[in-house]
């Protein structure tokens, strides 16, 4: 399976949310699965993408040439994926994953792992998503979520959207049993002709 984890660039951050990224990246190697990601050799990235490398699993960064010429490029990732941009780069992740995981992260993270959950409630997939809540990170957008259902923003059913997990153990767990769901269309009322 190809597991899409989308995750932090940062090295300013404390060491938990590395310790996280590295169990989860020994659980995605060892379970014989692949790595797909940014590629990039900082953050929970770059920890993910070692522990995977360990193991003797494949890792794939994807990675737009800008950031290329950063020298931002993992030197664990088994193969690397030049995009011309960040669009380019969130597409390609997309088709190659067969799932995607939020590990903790800034601005990107967050846009990756919503435009996945946004894909998958118009119908464009119906490929598992996981929020690994490492440290209680994502506790305030989980809130907005359910502000969202609460004033009828987003249907309480699109919970089912995706799937909260405590830590790596239980994502692994998830995915590997994931059973995908049909749910109804997005829009509580749609315009008569």
């Amino acid at each position: 399976m190809n597991i899409c984890v989308f995750s932090s660039s940062s090295n300013a951050i404390a060491e938990h949310y590395f310790e996280e990224a590295r169990v989860l990246g020994e659980l995605i190697g060892k379970n014989g699965h692949t790595l797909i990601n940014g590629g990039a050799n900082v953050g929970l990235m770059e920890a993910s993408t070692l522990a995977v490398a360990q193991t003797g699993a494949k890792t794939i960064g994807v990675m737009p040439e800008r950031l290329i010429r950063r020298s931002l490029v993992s030197d664990h990732s088994h193969e690397v994926i030049v995009t011309k941009d960040m669009q380019e780069r969130k597409s390609r992740m997309r088709d190659l994953s067969d799932v995607f995981i939020a590990l903790p992260g800034g601005f990107g993270t967050l846009e990756e792992i919503l435009e996945v959950l946004t894909l998958k409630q118009l119908s464009y997939h119906n490929k598992a998503i996981v929020f690994i809540n490492t440290n209680n990170f994502f506790e305030h957008l989980l809130k907005q979520f359910e502000l969202s259902y609460a004033e009828s923003f987003a249907k309480v059913q699109y919970k089912k959207l995706y799937y909260v997990a405590d830590n790596a153990h239980a994502a692994i767990k998830y995915i590997e049993n994931y059973q995908p769901v049909q749910l109804d269309t997005k829009w509580f009322k749609v315009p008569e002709e």
